[in-house]
């Protein structure tokens, strides 16, 4: 594809196939994701379909190889051979099928992961003795194609020069030096000269062979009834060399014509819009590290642990790290990255999580903490459990999260896709009223006889405008502004721990003027923690609390997980006894206000003041008050009621963020406002603000999922742009419904699935990185299209003589491809600046004051 007239047109074709039911092509990373019904339309199918359109299609992946793998096949040749390994696989317990691949030795197994996994099948295939098994090699993705892809164009690129170098020495070197000029104009047949024939020679390799590839890209899209770059260059080159040989053949065949070929044109054009290409890809492949970089984050070995049966080790083995397998135990020594992800069951460290959260710090690691596959164990030997492998892992999510970023089309992008539709005709337009004007002007002797250079004539001077005029025109530079810059600045977001899940989300962060935080967990640091009892009967403390313990233990809210720990506490129990001691039925969580449940055949409700009321709880004055006291020290009071009678308050605290205030602060000097909006109550909400620095209007308390959501569409409906701030489940329908969903990293997966931005993490600062970022790069991408548009503004007319008549400036054409070329490269070398992009001095310092 050489410009969004391609990749439209690629799009709109796939679109209108039976069975497709999405297709988004990227011009910028070269790929296209299609989401199809497999039983009316194949992926072979699709990939022929693109091929028809005049490109080449490779399948990357298919959505139907999750949980299947294919083995190439050793020692493995007659039929009886290969019925054997499929009566062997398909014994293994959780294999679903096997499917066997004759011509090519390979076999392909589904599997259920928790059951089986590629190790098992190898291990038995090579259990005979006779067959040995090893995992077919990945196919290719960016990096390994774009390299082969630079030595493509680099080799034609060179090529090119073998020709164009004595082509253009012939033509603007040696005409000028005496003794070898005499030696190119002798042996003349009629007007023919040894030089112009050498030219002729010369100039034919770089039109036919290394320029095919434009030939052939012009015809297809003809035939489709588009255009694209590959038309406006095929125009310009053909017109330069078909001219040239008339000369040459009128010349050969008449004594006394005279006339001036430009086969320099035609030759220096092919080389210099090769040339511009090869640089593109270059600087292309750039905009893409990040993506290989996180994928050479994982290793390729690992230590494999065999245990007996007391779970003592009984041996290790290094294997691929690709064949580890659900419950694997793993050896990570000191100075070794984590293979996968995982739980350590034996030793204790402290890991560098940098390269996957952004964290500088090294993060402890004890017996039954989480470990993420790619990270850096720095000192002591843990063993871990895998938990998660191949495409499962976090690092697999993240750069297939990446890679999902980089597909996405920007809203802004629909500006370069409508012009492109119009630009090559409007093109070809305009080189043929230049030609036409100059023609007509010279031979109505509309301009003097002395603007006409000594070698040409009227057509001839018309004819290099024309030229000029086709193939300075550029629309590649304005297809790559925006997708270049999206995959710059997605990928140097996911280096910093922010994921954003492509370019509408990017747009939509800089254009927001309202943050709205959720409380627990987001503006507080979320481990809430009981601070205080008011028991307002006779009830024992014990039992007041195994009570609450019983109706909370299923709980999934923070508040009732601090009650349970709490209450574990008290009975100096470390498991969930009271759930064990309880009869505990008709649990019901609900949102925004608490929880009820019957334990020991008495109805229990814990919650809020809204759930006590609509209960019909009598709320005595001593509670309410203590209620008040409560609320102004910034702490949340949970309400028990057994039995229909209120017999007390827990005090709970959520010590506030220690980066808040300060992001709060930056927020409102960038001009962006902050919102707070909390199931928790008025009291706690209102004194949390105030130590915020939040202003009462901006703040919602006892809001439902729903109100969330209400509240940032009554926003966006006065024409604000709202970004929404949380990492709970009660926050989905306000990160849904928001201009923005930011998730806090540490959050459920169910907000983090709603998100457009995953802030790994979960520092708040990474809030103002997010929309600084968004700014800079939208800033980037409209200094991209001011500069392709304005290169075509100003060079097409500047092509087509505008400047002449007064300062007898005049583009050669390969002056004019040349330009072109840079046009693109420029544009990519604009993105790449967003490579350099560091976080905002005052978030370097919060991060820095939170660390000490």
């Amino acid at each position: 594809m050489t410009c969004t007239s391609c990749s439209n047109s690629i799009e709109s074709s796939l679109k209108k196939l039976d069975g497709v039911q999405k297709a988004v092509v990227a011009l910028a990373t070269e790929e296209c994701e299609v989401r199809h019904d497999a039983g009316v339309i194949s992926h072979v199918q699709l990939a022929a379909a693109i091929d028809d359109l005049g490109y080449e299609a490779e399948l990357l992946i298919a959505g139907e190889e999750t949980n299947r793998i294919r083995l190439q096949l050793e020692g493995v040749t007659a039929a009886a051979d290969f019925q054997l390994v499929k009566e062997m696989l398909v014994a293994l317990s959780g294999v679903t099928s096997v499917d066997l691949d004759f011509s090519n030795a390979m076999v392909t197994v589904s599997y259920e992961p928790d059951r089986a996994g590629p190790r098992t099948f190898i291990e038995t295939i090579e259990q005979a003795g006779v067959f040995t098994a090893k995992l077919e090699a990945p196919r290719g993705r960016g990096s390994h194609d774009r390299g082969l892809e630079i030595q493509h164009h680099k080799k034609y690129f060179l090529w090119s020069l073998v020709f164009t170098v004595p082509v253009f020495f012939l033509s603007m070197v040696f005409m000028y030096i005496p003794g070898i000029m005499e030696g190119l104009e002798h042996g003349r047949l009629n007007g023919l000269s040894i030089g112009a024939l050498l030219r002729w020679i010369l100039a034919t390799p770089v039109q036919f062979v290394i320029g095919r590839r434009f030939y052939v890209g012009a015809y297809k899209a003809l035939r489709r009834g588009s255009s694209n770059m590959d038309v406006l260059i095929a125009m310009g080159t053909n017109a330069a060399y078909f001219y040239s040989v008339y000369i040459v053949l009128r010349a050969a065949t008449s004594p006394t014509f005279k006339g001036t070929d430009f086969f320099e044109t035609s030759a220096m054009l092919i080389s210099f819009i090769i040339l511009g290409k090869y640089l593109e890809v270059m600087a292309k492949g750039k905009t893409s590290e990040a993506v290989a970089k996180l994928m050479d984050l994982a290793p390729d070995k690992a230590t494999l642990l065999t245990l007996d049966e007391e779970g003592d080790v009984a041996g290790e083995r290094e294997i691929g790290a690709e064949l580890i397998q659900r419950r694997d135990i793993i050896k990570v020594v000191p100075g070794s990255k984590v293979p996968t992800d995982g739980v350590v069951v034996w030793g204790q460290s402290f890991v560098n999580e940098s390269m996957i959260t952004g964290e500088a710090r090294p993060v402890p690691k004890k017996l039954g903490d989480k470990v993420i596959g790619g990270t850096m164990n720095d000192h002591g030997v843990i063993h871990i459990r895998a938990t998660h492998v191949g495409a499962e892992t976090a690092l697999a999510q993240i750069v297939r999260l990446v890679e999902a970023a980089q597909m996405g089309k920007a809203p802004v992008q629909k500006y370069a896709d409508r012009i492109s539709t119009y630009f090559v005709p409007a093109v070809v337009v305009a080189a043929f009223v230049t030609w036409l004007a100059w023609y007509v002007g010279g031979k109505a002797r509309s301009y003097p006889k002395s603007w006409i250079p000594a070698a040409m004539d009227e057509f001839e001077l018309a004819l290099q405008f024309g030229i000029s005029v086709l193939v300075i025109a550029c629309p590649c530079a304005l297809g790559l502004a925006t997708p270049t810059a999206i995959m710059v600045a997605t990928g140097k977001g996911a280096t910093q721990g922010i994921l954003i899940k492509g370019g509408q989300a990017l747009e939509a962060a800089h254009k927001v003027k309202t943050v709205v935080f959720d409380k627990t967990g987001t503006l507080t640091i979320g481990k809430p923690i009981v601070v205080h009892t008011k028991l307002l009967t006779n009830i024992p403390l014990h039992v007041f609390y195994d009570t609450i313990a019983a109706a909370e233990v299923n709980s999934e809210h923070p508040l009732g997980k601090a009650i349970v720990a709490y209450s574990r506490k008290i009975s100096g129990e470390h498991s969930s006894h009271g759930q064990q001691q309880h009869e505990v039925r008709d649990f019901e969580a609900i949102p925004g206000q608490g929880v009820r449940a019957v334990v020991d055949g008495k109805a229990t409700l814990v919650g809020n003041m809204r759930l006590m009321k609509e209960h019909g709880i009598h709320i005595s004055e001593e509670a309410e008050e203590h209620l008040r006291d409560v609320e102004t020290l910034a702490r949340t009071g949970v309400m028990v009621a057994i039995e229909r009678e209120l017999v007390g308050v827990v005090s709970i605290a959520d010590p506030v963020k220690p980066e808040a205030a300060r992001v709060i602060s930056i927020l409102k000097s960038m001009g962006v406002r902050s919102m707070m909006v909390t199931g928790d109550n008025w009291g706690t909400a209102v004194a949390i603000a105030r130590e915020l620095g939040i202003e009462r209007p901006c703040v919602h308390a006892e809001s439902l999922p729903e109100d969330k959501a209400r509240i940032v569409e009554e926003m966006q409906a006065a024409g604000t742009s709202v970004a929404m701030v949380g990492d709970g489940i009660n926050d989905s329908p306000a990160l849904v419904a928001a201009d923005v969903g930011m998730a806090i990293g540490a959050g459920t997966d169910i907000a983090i699935e709603a998100a457009d931005i995953v802030l790994m993490k979960s520092n708040l600062e990474d809030v103002i990185t997010g929309i600084d970022l968004s700014r800079k790069s939208f800033f980037r991408i409209w200094l991209n299209y001011v500069w392709a548009l304005g290169y075509n503004v100003l060079g097409i007319p500047i092509a087509a003589g505008a400047l002449f008549p007064s300062t007898g400036f005049r583009l050669p054409p390969w002056v004019a491809g040349a330009a072109m070329a840079a046009s693109s490269v420029s544009v990519v070398c604009s993105s790449l600046w967003l490579k350099r992009y560091k976080r905002p001095k005052v978030v370097e310092e919060i991060d820095t004051s939170v660390q000490r």
